[in-house]
């Protein structure tokens, strides 16, 4: 974990000086609803709405995140830095997964990122504050994007296990972004059971959200 959050600094010691141009601070907010919420191909709650607040000067930003969970909310505080070299798009910074109630624990990551085209990979490692001793994981994500037509490949490693694969679609219609996509998590990742055991899941999900500037 100290060797990759050292290697994100390292990253954002190199990419500030690229991302301080003298620009004036953009805030936005949304707020959405999904038919399911998942995270990584991990099923959170059946009709979950949210809302978020972002700050971007040139390429830093900040921001914060809230779901509703079910038992309480899922409230997620980020920050960072990306720059656009030519076609080669990078990304450091970190998030923080915190629970108002008895949904989940806590989960600290390092996240990396980058991008050629329409092909991005995401790399992050985490700790999770389970009981009775916390667990380390990694997650490796790839996307492909086109026309609004995306797909993503992810899994995890470490104390973590599990993979899943999405496919969807957006588009925007009357300043109204809509998605939908299909999810199909693996045994490890779906919490489903039948005869045999665990089983993968295949779920089709639905969303609708609204950005707003602020300034």
């Amino acid at each position: 974990m100290k060797k990759i959050i050292g290697t994100a600094g390292a990253m954002l010691a190199v990419l500030v000086p690229l991302g301080l141009d003298a620009q004036e601070a953009e805030v936005t907010a949304n707020a959405g609803w999904v038919s399911e919420y998942y995270y990584r191909g991990i099923p959170q709650k059946t009709s979950s709405a949210s809302a978020g607040l972002d700050v971007a000067v040139g390429s830093l930003y900040l921001g914060t995140w809230a779901a509703d969970v079910g038992s309480g909310a899922e409230v997620d505080l980020y920050g960072g830095l990306g720059v656009e070299l030519d076609q080669l798009s990078l990304s450091a910074g970190g998030t923080a997964y915190l629970y108002t109630g008895t949904f989940d624990e806590t989960y600290l990551e390092a996240n990396l990122g980058a991008g050629v085209g329409p092909i991005s990979v995401e790399f992050s490692i985490g700790t999770y504050d389970s009981q009775p001793e916390s667990q380390s994981y990694w997650f490796l994500g790839i996307t492909a994007e086109q026309n609004g037509f995306y797909g993503t490949f992810g899994t995890f490693g470490s104390d973590f296990e599990g993979s899943y694969a999405e496919a969807g679609y957006g588009f925007t219609a009357g300043d109204m972004d809509f998605s939908i996509a299909g999810i199909f998590s693996d045994e490890n990742l779906s919490f489903e059971e039948d005869e045999d055991g665990p089983a993968s899941e295949l779920t089709l999900v639905f969303g609708v959200s609204k950005t707003f500037a602020l300034n």
